[in-house]
Formats: C-alpha cells, structure tokens, sequence
C-alpha cells in the first residue's frame, strides 16, 4: 500500500506507553502503526526521536477584546503561528459576548476570524457576559447542537455574572449537553483587597498578587463545585493556582462531583517573585489569579500526580509591553490599569516536556495532562492521541536539545517572552497536522486558514 506519508523508526510516547513503531499517515488520519512494509508520498526518518501527540491547548484568547476594552496582541494567524513552533496542533479559544450581543452573532464573529487566519485546527469556548439579551437559551442549545460545546462564566471583574445567572446557565448547558468553564475568585474579596492596596499607596505591579488573595480563589471554587453538584452539571475551573483551591477540587471529586482541573506553567514554574522587579516591569508576568509561593508549585504538581488536576493549558493572553497592552494609560500605570496576561501557545509543550523529566514524571503523564485529557474531556474525539483512525496530529521531539529561551524569540506578535533565559531540554523539530507538515526545524509552512474548526458533537469522555 502506499501511504501520503511514514514516520519510520521514531519511539512512539502515548498517555499509557512508549515503544517503537512507524507510523503510517494517509488522508489526513493515522493509517497504521507498526513495522510498516509499505511505502510513501514522503517518508520522514525518526530514529533516535520521540512521537508525540500534537498538543491540545484548551484555554487560550485569540484576537479578542477584553474586559479593559484591549485587544490583545494576537491575531489568529500569529497566535496559531506561534502555537505550532510550540508543538501544538489544536487550540480552544474563546467567542467572547459583547454587551448586548446575541451569543450566536458572537460566535459567528470568531468563527468568521478564525477561518481566515488559523493555521491549526481550533474550537471555541462561548463567554456568556451579558444573560440580559435575547434568546440566551435558544442560542447555546442552537450553538450546541451545531457543535459548540462549552461555555464561559466569569465570577468577577466587568464581565462576572451573579450566582443565580450561574445556575441558570448551568441548567441550559446541562439541557443541551454542553460544559460549563469557570473563572472562579471572589468579587467582593478582589474589590475590597484592591480598594485597601490603593489606599495605601501600594500600586505596582509586585502588589498585583496581593490584590487576588488565595482565599478569594478558594471561595470561589468551593461555590463552583457545589453548584456543579447541586445541578449534576459537569463544570471545568480554569486556572487552579494555589493548594487550598486544589484541596477544594480534591474533595470534591471524592465526593462525586463533576468537576475537573486545569493549571498553567506559568503555576507550577513560577512564583509572585516574578512580579518584583524595577519599575513596571513586572507588569509582563501579571495575571489573574496571580503566582503564588513555593508551597504552592509543590502542591499543584502533586495535583498532577495524584489525578486532582486533569490538564495542563497555557492561558494565551498576550499584549505587548507598550501603549497597546500594558502601558496603554502612560509609561507608570498602577497595576489595576495594566492588562493581565501572559503569552503561553507557543511555550506549554517545551516547558512541560522538559518539567516532567527534571521531576522523575513519565512523559506519558506529560502527554495525557498536555493532549490526549484536553482533547478527551473537551470533546475533541479525533485529536490528542496516536491510535488508528485519529487525525494525524504528529510531532517529532528531539529529546536531548537543550534551548535557552531569548528575550523575543517566540513567533507571536507579543514582542517578548516570559521565560526569556529559562533552559528546556527537549524540543518538537517537525509538526504535522492533519498528515501535513506544518512546521520543518526553524520553519513554518502552515498558511493562513489551514487549520479546520473542529466539531464537538458531544461532551468528552467522562463527562456525560
């Protein structure tokens, strides 16, 4: 038989085991796995190299505006760009409401967006920020239907919406088959430690942390992981940042919540530290909820050991440290005026590669937290994992190059990078998507509007 393409003599890592295999791609899709005897349109060497998945990053902001009227840096094309150098073949970002927009329209806008610019294969989460416009149920049970489904609630800053709308929301997801996403920190605890922080001169960037206490985050999830068992209605807390909000989500599971996980490597890599440095610089590693302490990191990587947490997302945020992002009010904003955010498609995969090796984890851990549970508990059936008939999402790691990251050498339109002199050792060469080569060592062959949406017919595995 003759394939499109063979990937020979490479070591295959999947979320439950490593071996060798070739790997044989044809229409888009894994064809065989094996000693493979046929031949290619093109055949790829990968001996001494490992196979992985196509990573799934499930929580990324692309091209949208956000609470503070900011368009962030990326737009499809840049940020899926930088996505596959990164080793990642399928996002989920965000179709974010507008104030008096119908949910459709919303969806219709970033839908449109995206099939110009994504060069990845990409899905979408819907943020309901006003529940007062029209037809709310109609739309996300129409939406639903059509293939989109998840939804985004805030519980705080300008777009947060109340308890009851939580519960109604929930209840309409739960009708149309759909999972609920949550934001979760305290508003009134965010407003009233802000209101003291500026009371007392205490304004840069460093004080960032100290205006989203850890207990504002606890609150929080408690509440979300309650109303998911109330209503039995699956529900994923974005973001989990320090140990007391993973204890929460702990006892919530063993008490049969549906509830899942996720953090972020800016969570288990970095600490509040990084905020504190001359002037506002710090302002390039602010986000919410904010880095928290050493215990922290420990704890959230034994959230990942131990099942607590089910994946690992980057948060894409990105805004340029200048008078479109994080200065857009002057060269010295106080930290509430600075955009919260940081740049993660392109650097999950190298910076979790590398952390689960430095820390004795299998890379199978690696590749399930990083591909193949995104993709399950998403909705995304074909993606995130090397088995016949999945899409041939392939990335080949060069498992012992060591890169030190630079100061702007990611392929984002950020202009900097948040690891500038962090060291990795192991790096994805080659990236296929859908059987194609979209990135070839330092280049990127992928086109604008390549990538393909992705329906998700139904909830993931073990959610529904």
């Amino acid at each position: 038989m003759t394939f499109d393409m063979i990937l020979r003599g490479g070591e295959v890592v999947t979320a439950h085991r490593r071996f060798a295999a070739d790997i044989a791609v044809h229409d888009g899709q894994i064809a065989q796995i094996g000693d493979i005897s046929g031949s290619a349109t093109r055949e790829i060497d990968a001996h001494g190299k490992l196979i992985l998945p196509g990573g799934v990053d499930v929580h990324a902001h692309i091209e949208q505006m956000s609470g503070m009227g900011l368009m962030n840096a990326d737009t499809w094309e840049t940020a899926t760009r930088s996505a596959a150098y990164g080793g990642t073949t399928t996002v989920v970002s965000f179709a974010a409401q507008a104030k008096g927009q119908r949910l459709r329209d919303a969806v219709g806008d970033y839908a449109a967006l995206a099939a110009r610019g994504a060069m990845i294969d990409h899905a979408f989460h819907i943020i309901v920020a006003d529940p007062s416009v029209p037809h709310l149920e109609d739309d996300l049970a129409e939406l639903a239907a059509a293939g989109h489904r998840s939804i985004k609630l805030f519980t705080t800053y300008n777009i947060g919406v109340d308890d009851a709308t939580i519960l109604r929301v929930m209840g309409a997801a739960k009708a149309s088959g759909a999972l609920v996403c949550v934001h979760a920190e305290n508003d009134a605890i965010l407003s009233h430690a802000k209101a003291n922080l500026l009371a007392r001169g205490m304004i840069a960037p460093k004080h960032h942390a100290l205006s989203h206490p850890r207990l504002a985050e606890v609150e929080a999830v408690e509440r979300m992981c309650r109303f998911a068992e109330y209503m039995a209605q699956p529900v994923m807390l974005f973001h989990i940042s320090c140990a007391e909000s993973l204890d929460a989500v702990r006892r919530a599971k063993a008490r049969g919540a549906p509830v899942w996980a996720e953090t972020c490597p800016h969570y288990l890599l970095s600490t509040m530290d990084v905020l504190d440095r001359d002037g506002v610089e710090g302002a390039k590693w602010m986000c919410s909820p904010p880095q928290r302490n050493a215990a922290d990191v420990e704890a959230l990587w034994g959230g990942l050991s131990d099942g607590t947490l089910d994946l690992v997302s980057s948060d894409h945020a990105p805004y340029r440290f200048d008078e479109t992002g994080k200065l857009s009010v002057g060269p010295n904003p106080t930290f509430p005026q600075i955009a919260n955010g940081m740049p993660g498609l392109e650097t999950r995969m190298p910076l979790m590669f590398d952390a689960y090796q430095r820390r004795g984890l299998p890379l199978e851990q690696m590749v399930a937290q990083c591909c193949t549970r995104p993709a399950q508990l998403h909705g995304l059936i074909a993606k995130g994992r090397i088995e016949v008939g999945a899409d041939a999402d392939l990335v080949i790691w060069d498992p012992v190059m060591c890169v030190t990251y630079g100061a702007d050498d990611l392929h984002d339109n950020v202009g900097y990078n948040p690891w500038e002199g962090h060291s990795v050792t192991g790096w994805p060469e080659v990236v296929i998507a859908r059987g194609v080569v979209i990135v070839d060592g330092s280049n990127c062959v992928a086109e604008p509007g390549q990538g393909q949406w992705c329906a998700r017919p139904m909830l993931g595995v073990g959610l529904g």
